[in-house]
């Protein structure tokens, strides 16, 4: 096998389905992810053990090669042909190599184009403060990321750091100026690159994924220092990432990161991408604004009650996920049975419908 023509072949066939991922496991023919289904691309033949190293040893460089094989799992990018970028994986499943590979788009998409509420352009004004999107792995977070990075670009002059594991969405510098840092290419991990940016001049600093409580003690002390923070975190709801925030800490620091975070946090968006009935994803979405009430239910230890500001906030532009579900629903964009099964509260969707 020509492994270089065969990833050619197989990330072209990923471009022209209109897929989001392509799978590579020994065993298996190629698959990819068509509108959240799994495809096999019954053109190709089965991989063996032979055919995923030989493909591995294209995705990667040799120190990558060298990590994987030392840590059995690695994140990488590859960038095809055309330019277009895939965000990649790869792991040791019962002694063989799997590749998991995602398309990013080469064009960053605006809000509306995503189908994403319009109140998320009064964040890309925001100079300080801490905003989350959260959701599960694969429902868009980074793309949405993305798209505020770019609005901000667009509106002010601004020094811009990117601290991604691997870089995504590659960013053309408008007003402001952009650099996008890599975690073990251009700085040793998320932690030291976001200490490193206290001594950069820095206005906003956008952290790929929040690994670490080192990472996140000092996201927040940045956005409460004049910085204007965004990041990600794999959570369901506003109120489960607050509290999934402040429990990663020690019992004897959580009253700090508790107080630190009613200060700094700007708002939390947790988004969901669902099969919409003509076709293709749809987003839902959650949106919780932070005010003197929700700060308050913060240092009070009553995040159990953010999700009725949510629910009573629409005069706020609070956006309430079973009443996003339920609008999508009326509108014929998705079906009743995947609106309940993506909702949080079920009965309560169940009552609005």
């Amino acid at each position: 096998m020509e492994y270089r023509k065969e990833i050619d072949e197989l990330l072209g066939s990923v471009i022209k389905e209109g897929a989001s991922d392509l799978h590579l496991s020994s065993g298996f023919r190629p698959m990819i992810r068509v509108s959240s289904f799994l495809v096999p691309l019954v053109k190709k033949g089965v991989l063996a053990k032979e055919d995923m190293l030989g493909l591995l040893s294209e995705f990667l460089t040799k120190e990558n090669r060298d990590r994987f094989f030392e840590q059995k799992e690695i994140d990488f990018s590859y960038t095809f042909k055309d330019g277009t970028r895939f965000r990649g994986n790869a792991f040791f499943q019962q002694g063989s190599v799997g590749v998991a590979l995602r398309l990013i788009p080469k064009q960053i998409r605006t809000f509306a184009e995503l189908g994403l509420p319009p109140i998320l352009e009064t964040f890309s004004e925001k100079q300080q403060g801490f905003f989350l999107v959260v959701g599960p792995v694969g429902h868009g977070k980074t793309t949405t990321l993305a798209a505020m990075i770019d609005r901000i670009n667009e509106l002010r002059a601004e020094h811009i750091i990117t601290i991604e594991d691997p870089i995504e969405y590659v960013h053309t510098p408008k007003k402001s100026m952009i650099d996008q840092r890599e975690v073990r290419v251009d700085t040793a991990d998320f932690h030291s690159g976001l200490l490193a940016m206290f001594r950069q001049d820095v206005d906003v600093v956008m952290i790929g994924e929040m690994r670490s409580i080192d990472t996140i003690g000092t996201a927040v002390t940045a956005a409460e220092t004049g910085h204007f923070v965004l990041s990600t975190l794999h959570t369901n709801n506003a109120a489960q990432t607050i509290d999934r925030i402040i429990d990663s800490f020690p019992a004897g620091q959580q009253e700090q990161i508790r107080v630190q975070l009613a200060g700094s946090l700007t708002g939390i968006f947790s988004q969901r991408l669902i099969p919409r009935i003509s076709g293709g994803l749809i987003p839902a979405y959650e949106l919780l604004i932070s005010n003197n009430a929700v700060s308050n239910l913060i240092r009070e230890r009553r995040t159990h009650e953010i999700n009725t500001v949510i629910e009573t906030g629409a005069e706020q532009s609070m956006i309430d996920m079973n009443r996003c579900l339920s609008e999508l629903v009326r509108s014929g964009e998705i079906t009743a049975e995947n609106a309940i099964s993506f909702s949080f509260n079920p009965k309560g969707l169940e009552r609005l419908m």
